[in-house]
């Protein structure tokens, strides 16, 4: 009798879990097709021909070059100020610890008209450190410099934040070995730091690289949308509903390939490092 019991058992089980299976599935479908139907109607919108004719418009040609060069400085910025702070939160408690955390968080969370208002005040012509640049014979606000600062100002966390994690996550053995060898401090975290915490540091570089491309709110406030000048691949669509709806389909269309591809690589990052764990 029980060996006859447990096959049917598992039987009711199984069918049970396929139910389930089938239940949660329903219940996952209408968010699922609510986040890619607009995305597959942005891509079935323009045409393969129509869609190249557009990208060698100049205007299109230049708010990606902007684009691609302002977000790039803006990356390299992150990353070389951004990783000695990451790794001095990553291996040092202090006091108001929480605070710092906080700040450096705030920015992806702050509404990026408030960024722009806020960059504005700080760096505009009457600003707190504006005022004093202006003296100089320096002006900030609606120039591409403001657009690397608009850029650096909102994408900067995510490299930060990566950057902790995977500072955290070395085990510090190899590096107490190194030094108990004679090993100086910056040769251990150039030879064996940095290595190690690599995959982390990359990925948080693209992310950055990535929403400082997509930059809109505090550009567009603290830069303006001069074309040719601060206007990025964002600000061009935004005008181009107004003007050109082909232009702005087209750079809608690379920023979405962008974001896909940087989703993609950030996500075969994290894998890769969670099977080698």
């Amino acid at each position: 009798m029980t060996l006859q019991t447990r096959p049917i058992g598992r039987v009711v089980l199984s069918q049970r879990r396929d139910w389930h299976r089938i239940g949660l599935a329903l219940l996952a479908l209408p968010l699922l097709v609510f986040l890619t139907l607009p995305l597959f109607s942005l891509l079935i919108r323009t045409g393969l021909s129509t869609l190249l004719a557009n990208a060698l418009q100049p205007q299109v040609l230049e708010a990606v070059m902007l684009s691609l060069t302002t977000s790039l400085i803006a990356t390299l910025l992150a990353v070389l100020f951004g990783t000695p702070l990451a790794y001095f939160l990553a291996r040092h408690d202090f006091r108001g610890r929480v605070i710092v955390e906080t700040l450096i968080d705030l920015p992806m969370v702050l509404p990026p008209a408030v960024a722009g208002v806020a960059l504005l005040m700080a760096f505009g012509r009457r600003g707190v450190v504006g005022e004093y640049l202006s003296d100089l014979g320096l002006e900030l606000a609606f120039t591409q410099t403001a657009v690397v600062l608009a850029q650096l100002f909102v994408a900067a966390p995510f490299f930060v934040k990566s950057a902790m994690a995977g500072f955290t996550r070395i085990e510090r053995d190899a590096e107490e070995a190194a030094q108990i060898d004679g090993a100086k401090h910056w040769t251990v975290f150039w030879h064996i730091t940095l290595p190690l915490a690599w995959p982390a540091l990359f990925g948080g570089a693209i992310m950055t690289w990535a929403r400082a491309l997509g930059e809109f709110g505090a550009t567009i406030i603290f830069a303006g949308n001069f074309p040719g000048r601060t206007q990025t691949m964002p600000l061009a669509i935004y005008i181009g509903f107004e003007l050109e709806l082909g232009t702005a389909l087209t750079l809608s269309i690379l920023l979405l390939v962008v974001s896909f591809g940087v989703l993609a690589v950030v996500k075969g990052l994290m894998r890769q490092r969670i099977g080698s764990m």
